[in-house]
This record gives C-alpha cells, sequence and structure tokens, in this order.
C-alpha cells in the first residue's frame, strides 16, 4: 500500500508542468510540406488531443470540471480543461467554483514548415497546473508516448506550502531531484538528457534529444531506397541540425 502524507487540511501547494516536444520531418516538395501540415492538422485535431488530455486527467487523479477546444484556420489546434483534485470535489452544489482557477490543463499545437530547406516541424505545448496531493509528473511516460516525441523540454514547479498534522510548513510534499525520476528507464534509454534545476526554489527543467535518427521514419511520402546516397546524408544532415537548434535554442551558423 501506498504511504500517504497525512496532512493539517487543505494541501494548497500548486504543482506546474510545461511539457512541450518537437516533431521533425523532411517533405520534399511545397505540395508535400502543405500536405505533411494538413496530415498532422488532421492527427492532433482538437477532438484527438482533447481525448489524450482526458486521459491524462484521469492518470493524474483528477476530475474534469469544462472543456473547451478549438481548431484553427489555416492550422493548429488547442484544448483547455478545468479540473480539481477528485478529493477537493463535494458529491454536489457549487462549492467547485472556488476550485475552478486553481487546476487547469491547457494544450495548443503549432505546425510548421521551413520555407528553404524542406524540413517541417510539429509542436505541442502542454500546461498542467495542479492544486492538491496530486501531481502532473505521474503521467510524463503517456505524454511523451501519445505524440512522436524527437525534442522534449519539461519545466516543473512547486509553489506554495501546505502543512503537515503538527501545523508545520511543507512547502513540497513528494521527493524528486529531477524531472527524470518519473520518466521510465527504457524511455530515458533512446534521448540524451541535461538537467538545469534550482532545488533551492523547487525549480526543475530537463530537456531531451532523440539519440539515434531512422532516416525512413522522418521522410513524408518518400521511400528511402528512391534516395542517393548522397541525398540520405543531406537530408539527415538537415534533419539533425533542425533538431539540434530547437535542443540548444539557438542557431548553429
Amino acid at each position: 500500500m501506498e504511504n500517504k502524507l497525512k496532512l493539517y487540511g487543505f494541501n494548497n501547494l500548486t504543482k506546474s508542468l510545461s511539457f512541450n516536444i518537437y516533431d521533425v520531418c523532411y517533405a520534399k516538395t511545397l505540395k508535400e510540406q502543405k500536405d505533411y501540415i494538413h496530415y498532422i492538422d488532421e492527427q492532433y485535431n482538437s477532438k484527438r488531443i482533447t481525448d489524450i488530455m482526458t486521459h491524462l486527467t484521469e492518470m493524474i487523479g483528477a476530475q474534469v470540471l469544462s472543456i473547451s477546444r478549438q481548431d484553427y484556420d489555416p492550422q493548429g489546434a488547442s484544448a483547455t480543461f478545468l479540473i480539481a483534485d477528485d478529493t477537493m470535489v463535494p458529491a454536489g452544489g457549487n462549492e467547485i467554483v472556488a476550485h475552478l482557477d486553481k487546476s487547469h490543463v491547457t494544450v495548443h499545437t503549432y505546425p510548421e514548415f521551413h520555407p528553404h530547406n524542406s524540413i517541417v516541424t510539429f509542436r505541442v505545448d502542454i500546461d498542467v497546473a495542479t492544486c492538491g496531493k496530486i501531481t502532473p509528473l505521474t503521467a510524463l511516460d503517456y505524454l511523451i508516448g501519445s505524440f512522436d516525441s524527437d525534442i522534449i523540454t519539461m519545466d516543473y514547479r512547486v509553489r506554495g506550502f501546505t502543512r503537515n498534522i503538527d501545523g508545520e510548513k511543507l512547502f513540497i510534499d513528494h521527493d524528486i531531484t529531477s524531472i527524470q525520476d518519473y520518466i521510465n528507464r527504457e524511455t530515458l534509454k533512446k534521448y540524451d538528457a541535461i538537467d538545469i534545476n534550482v532545488y533551492q526554489a523547487n525549480i526543475f527543467h530537463t530537456k531531451m534529444l532523440i539519440k539515434e535518427l531512422y532516416l525512413q521514419n522522418y521522410l513524408f511520402n518518400t521511400d528511402i531506397d528512391e534516395l542517393p546516397p548522397h541525398k540520405r546524408l543531406d537530408i539527415s544532415t538537415a534533419l539533425k541540425r533542425e533538431m539540434i537548434e530547437i535542443f540548444n535554442g539557438r542557431n548553429v551558423y
């Protein structure tokens, strides 16, 4: 049985996770680039990302109070959830209104293509803020597996405080040395990962870059056997450069 921390009263620790993923692909012509954007828009429309986030909410032990979602023209989608820790939602009545601004999930998608080098990227930004005993970290493996995650950037912060049964302030109610603690070991083996943590402020940052690039997986509507060796090398180099620039947050010249 899981050991639960006995608290004095309401746990008002706010735990915020910002989760960003990038999927990179090669689409040879302008038409193929636009076709890729259309494909991504269909694959990750507002209904699909709502389904993913609904399951995430269930996984972290929260309850959905309301959902708003939207698809955009020419591309992209968004969904916003108001959620609450199940222990804080009464069986009936209007008391939940006071809890609406404390816990939420938002997700936004950003498909786009490079105007010159045939590289297309798909970015997903997910923000989860919870107030109570639950933490969004428990759903990290699910989030990574729900998208083709080549580059992942995660920021996690715990704010506020709660009290134990003796009235002592607790500024964090779970063990953590790194966001990587909450990611499956087999998943981590696929990535190079870097941490930047500020333990005194309960701030944790991790970014991850996929290690192996299997070219066929990154070709849109193109078979690798159709490409001569020098073209394969050029495409692989362009893809790696794009990933490294996104991972490092700066251009490579």
